[in-house]
């Protein structure tokens, strides 16, 4: 009697009955949904901090820029006052121009660096999508 209750044919050992293929097929839909979801949230993390530091770097050789417009202003100014007269102001506005260039040239290599230093391949979200098409792979095996 009790053969016929809980045994032959029921394909459980746990007493729950078998999965259909539709649950099967719901269930696998649901971890894709979940795994994109995070792939996405990866992804948008790691450019969040790339374009941080591009960023940076722009900001950088914006202030290049500037500091290399001075440079050149005050070094016409001081061609100018050289032409004109000879005068010790010529040498301090050099002093300042070469100030500016020296501020230029240090924010220049600066941002450089910085936007070298950005890694806009997004490694980590690659990695994880190769891990991800091995893993859907092996489901359709």
């Amino acid at each position: 009697m009790s053969t016929a209750a809980g045994g032959v044919g029921s394909g459980s050992s746990g007493g729950e009955p078998p999965r259909s293929v539709g649950e099967i097929v719901a269930d696998i839909s649901a971890d894709m949904t979940r795994l994109v979801r995070q792939e996405l949230d990866l992804a948008k993390a790691e450019v969040k901090q790339e374009v941080g530091k591009v960023g940076k770097g722009a900001g950088m050789l914006g202030g290049a820029g500037l500091a290399g417009y001075f440079a050149v202003l005050f070094v016409s100014v001081a061609l100018m006052y050289l032409l004109d007269n000879v005068l010790p102001v010529e040498v301090a506005a050099l002093i300042v121009a070469v100030l500016w260039g020296v501020a230029a040239a240090v924010l220049a290599a600066r941002g450089r660096k910085e936007i070298r230093a950005a890694n806009v391949a997004l490694p980590t979200t690659q990695q994880t999508l190769k891990e991800d098409a091995q893993w859907a792979k092996t489901l359709k095996s």
